[in-house]
């Protein structure tokens, strides 16, 4: 049989390659994932700036972040599945029209409420972008792994530099034109972008999945999961955010715990018995996926969370300006460079188990010195942890990708990226909850006691990612996805219950 893993074993046509095609797709992709990752950290170094114009406290500081990770994580799993049946492309596309007109809602807003709904919706539209984006890669190197990874590290590589340089980028922009043009810069790379898309993204890659459509028509998107979802990790948040201002016992607060716990019980339940869920439970019974998801759930619940409260440090207790606080990021984006690039040799060379361990350990040393700082530190003791830290995420973040791909049916590609991607963001979304709260009291001694905290913190949780790291298959990237008898000991395709 051609789709058998036995045919694919002994096809001995030639290896993919990495054409100049492909670069104009990588290259499309990765407009999408820049966007998309860039608003995750450009805000941050606007926070100083939004609050004073908007009357913002920490806590609605908090918000306007969290609003637009939490969109963009509780709907990515619906959104890779929506790109599975109805094409990645159409989605994607449609992700970067609904983020543009978002951000220019962003750029106008009035005051913090409209800030926070636009921030959300902006969310939506990242949600739609990034796994399909992932999905078109996928396709588009013809699912071989090695090219695959190479294509990942660069791809990952762009929205890591997004992130890093995000801070760089704010504080130009909020020095040269104020905070709202952090917002407006995204209208032409979107516009770009979506060029892009049709321009260079061929149809066979957008329609990939649309023989499947007739099979898969009376499939739903599982409204009940995702409504179970939305409440889950809104409720949870909002408790994180809360419970520092409020106290524990307070019954927003301790109703929220409650209505998480419910919710996310209720999901699971739901995810078990409806017959196309939201979630492929299944996808865990595989021990490198489950592994990896966890550790993008560390990866960015200590990066997310730590650099929310950096620039509070930055800012608040150093007294540094917009542009100032920008520019002592930018050791980030060099670290990330280099280490992301690197990365897909090293994924295509020695599996992606060794550098999600190196990874792990290199960050987990870069929090450590963190922890040292204080308001009297000078600047240069902030270089040597803010290249560690990049470099161990760059060298671990694609080969976690990596993996995940390689551990499903090809199939389920967009969808297995949505849960990656969607645990990812919504470990961040509680990291910038949980850090800042215990950066949240006025005065600069307690925003640099809740640096030391949080950078202690996020060590630990990284030394326990090294050993979610050592459960990773060592030959992910050498094995097809659909050859699943190495992994669980079935053959067959995924169901489409799975």
């Amino acid at each position: 049989m051609a789709g058998s893993p036995y045919h694919r074993r002994m096809n001995t046509s030639p290896a993919p390659r990495f054409t100049p095609t492909l670069a104009r797709i990588v290259a499309t992709v990765s407009v999408g994932f820049v966007v998309t990752q860039l608003d995750v950290t450009i805000v941050n170094i606007a926070l100083a700036k939004i609050g004073a114009d908007l009357h913002a406290n920490v806590t609605g500081l908090q918000w306007i972040v969290d609003a637009y990770t939490l969109a963009f994580a509780v709907l990515m799993l619906s959104a890779g599945v929506l790109g599975d049946r109805f094409g990645a492309r159409r989605m994607f596309a449609c992700g970067i029209g609904l983020f543009a007109a978002a951000s220019l809602a962003c750029g106008l807003a009035s005051d913090a409420a409209l800030l926070v709904a636009a921030r959300a919706v902006q969310g939506v539209g990242a949600a739609a972008m990034l796994p399909n984006s992932l999905a078109l890669l996928n396709e588009a190197c013809g699912h071989d792994p090695k090219l695959r990874a190479r294509a990942v590290g660069l791809w990952t590589a762009a929205g890591a530099i997004a992130i890093a340089a995000g801070p760089v980028i704010g504080g130009l922009l909020i020095a040269a034109f104020g905070w709202r043009a952090i917002f407006l810069v995204n209208l032409p790379i979107c516009a770009l972008g979506l060029a892009a898309t049709f321009a260079w993204v061929p149809a066979s890659a957008a329609s990939a999945q649309d023989s499947q459509n007739d099979a898969k028509a009376a499939r739903g998107i599982d409204p009940v999961g995702q409504l179970l979802a939305i409440v889950a990790l809104t409720a949870f948040t909002a408790a994180v955010i809360e419970w520092r201002p409020l106290g524990l016992m307070h019954p927003l607060v301790g109703g929220s715990l409650v209505l998480a716990m419910l919710a996310t019980a209720a999901f699971i339940v739901t995810e078990r018995r409806v017959h196309t869920p939201m979630l492929p439970l299944a996808f865990f019974g595989n021990r490198t996926f489950s592994a990896a998801v966890l550790f993008g759930i560390c990866v960015n619940l200590t990066y997310y969370g730590v650099v929310f409260v950096l620039s509070l440090y930055l800012q608040h207790a150093r007294g540094e300006t917009a542009l100032q606080a920008g520019l002592a990021f930018l050791p980030l984006t060099g670290g990330f460079l280099v280490s992301n690039v690197a990365s897909g040799w090293v994924v295509g060379r020695f599996g992606a188990r060794v550098p999600m361990i190196a990874g792990a350990i290199t960050a987990a040393l870069g929090y450590g010195l963190l922890h040292f700082v204080d308001a009297a530190s000078p600047l240069w003791a902030l270089l040597v942890p803010f290249l560690l830290i990049p470099s161990g995420m760059g060298l671990a973040v694609p080969a976690m990708t990596t993996a995940v791909l390689a551990s499903v049916d090809k199939q389920r590609a967009g969808t297995a990226s949505a849960v990656l991607n969607t645990a990812r963001q919504a470990g961040g979304a509680v990291g910038v909850a949980a850090f800042g709260a215990l950066a949240s009291a006025a005065g600069a001694a307690h925003v640099v006691a809740g640096l030391k905290s949080s950078t202690l913190i996020s060590s630990g949780i990284l030394l326990c990612a090294l050993g979610l790291a050592c459960l990773v298959h060592p030959e992910a990237h050498a094995h097809d996805a659909s050859n699943r008898r190495t992994r669980d000991g079935r053959t067959r395709p995924a169901s489409a219950s799975e």
